[in-house]
């Protein structure tokens, strides 16, 4: 029996997911998975490996997040003001 964060350092580890996909996968809340994400990235950090976050970005205007430290996603672009904002996504490399 594996734990949930064992699961999605196993599922990150094989492709890039997003929140969504990865609460679907190991079934718990998007909101949740925000809170694993950052232990993480800490526990990977000490096996030599790195939690990447490719940011979120709009859909209207194409602004990239690029400088965001929180790994969940943004409420509206600070350009447009759109709320159309893709997810962030998470690898482990």
């Amino acid at each position: 029996m594996t734990t949930i964060r064992q699961q999605i350092i196993a599922l990150l580890e094989e492709d890039d997911h997003d929140a969504r996909e990865i609460s679907q996968l190991v079934s718990i809340s998007e909101k949740d998975v925000y809170a694993h994400i950052t232990h993480i990235g800490k526990t990977v950090s000490t096996k030599g490996k790195k939690l990447v976050i490719i940011p979120s970005s709009c859909l209207v205007c194409g602004y990239t997040f690029k400088q965001r430290n929180r790994p969940g996603r943004p409420g509206k672009c600070p350009r447009c003001k759109s709320e159309r904002i893709t997810n962030p996504r998470f690898s482990i490399r």
